[in-house]
């Protein structure tokens, strides 16, 4: 069997150069369509893009939909499946339109990657998030050493990512610059931080507590004044990897360069939460326990929307729908007490409330 097909590889670099630069999608967004379009490619044998047919479409997704994952051994998930379609019939959409493909390719033949709808409505089905709570975070961070260099680095690495909801690929970036402890700031400034689809905001501290505040600042205190680090100095700075007498490289302490990536940042997390005998909690989830925290706050309206804009969302849906599931214990307390009498003049704040809150979402 072939390894490539010539004039699929120059249709994939045109498409990708389409998506990068007409699209504004990112890398990882690109590693995903290449992964789906090998896949696909690889039930066909390679064959041309331009003799594609709606039965290739029908046998492929017979076929994905017998696949197992290399590392679990299960079938393939229903989010995997719907990820996969969708990229492959956006790309046959937009080849359907390409120079020497309009007469062979329909853009109605794209619609032939689509699940059906049970299998789609479990694809994008929201389901509760495991995330968690202020207390558990707290409690890791207790068990957690703070003795050496990179020790003290870890722990104020998960410290300050509750305190300021940001995003892993974020923190790796982050420059001393970027924090103001008088003001309680985070400048994500997006011509120097990695934050998501390229957005410029400011995030001000969470109030999740004067000991989850003071851990950050006593790292960045460690930076300026016993490491002498400066403005353009990472926040978070890569380990510093020499070898050791046996000729093995080992961790010796603090780089002054900035992590490549995050996957550093997660193991942090992982060994964190695994040595204080909790779940793995991965950073993005911290800003779903700040969402929770929200709603223990009781806020109102103007109060909510400033929550979310400290999260970077332009609209207070997105804080909803994406990280303010409410679990089904508290979802359970919540009904049980609607059903209890309730007096008028209860009745009548909470009509206010939700109109209040009504209103705001329209903004």
């Amino acid at each position: 069997m072939a390894k490539s097909n010539a004039s699929n590889e120059r249709i994939k670099r045109e498409y990708f150069a389409f998506l990068k630069d007409a699209k504004g999608r990112s890398e990882a967004s690109l590693d995903g369509v290449a992964k789906a379009l090998d896949r696909f490619e690889t039930y066909t044998r390679r064959r041309d893009f331009k003799a594609f047919h709606i039965e290739q479409a029908k046998g492929f997704k017979t076929h994905l939909n017998e696949q197992t994952n290399v590392q679990t051994g299960a079938r393939l998930s229903a989010a995997t499946l719907y990820s996969t379609l969708g990229a492959l019939k956006a790309f046959f959409q937009w080849l359907a339109g390409r120079p020497g493909c309009k007469s062979r390719i329909s853009y109605a033949d794209a619609e032939y990657f689509n699940l059906s709808e049970k299998e789609a409505r479990v694809a994008t089905a929201h389901r509760e998030k495991n995330a968690p709570t202020i207390e558990q975070i707290r409690h890791v961070l207790s068990v957690m050493p703070a003795q050496t260099d990179l020790q003290k680095r870890d722990r104020a690495l998960i410290a300050f990512t509750l305190l300021t909801g940001a995003r892993d690929g974020a923190v790796a970036s982050f420059k001393l610059k970027h924090i103001d402890v008088n003001a309680g700031k985070v400048s994500q400034d997006a011509r120097e931080v990695n934050t998501k689809r390229s957005k410029t905001f400011t995030t001000f501290f969470f109030p999740v507590g004067s000991d989850i505040r003071e851990i950050v600042l006593e790292w960045i205190d460690f930076l300026r004044k016993d490491r002498l680090w400066g403005n353009d100095d990472p926040l978070f700075p890569a380990t510093e990897v020499d070898l050791g007498p046996d000729q093995r490289f080992l961790a010796v302490g603090l780089s002054r360069k900035h992590w490549s990536n995050a996957t550093a940042i997660r193991k942090i997390f992982k060994e964190a939460f695994a040595t204080a005998g909790l779940p793995y909690a991965n950073p993005h989830s911290f800003r779903s326990t700040l969402a929770q925290l929200a709603y223990e706050l009781r806020l109102g309206p103007e109060e909510f929307k400033v929550w979310s804009q400290n999260l970077g969302h332009e609209s207070v849906l997105t804080t909803f729908s994406s990280y303010g599931t409410v679990s089904s214990h508290r979802q359970s307390e919540i009904m049980r007490g609607l059903a209890m009498p309730i007096q008028s003049s209860g009745n009548a704040e909470i009509g206010r409330k939700i109109a209040e809150l009504a209103s705001q979402l329209q903004t």
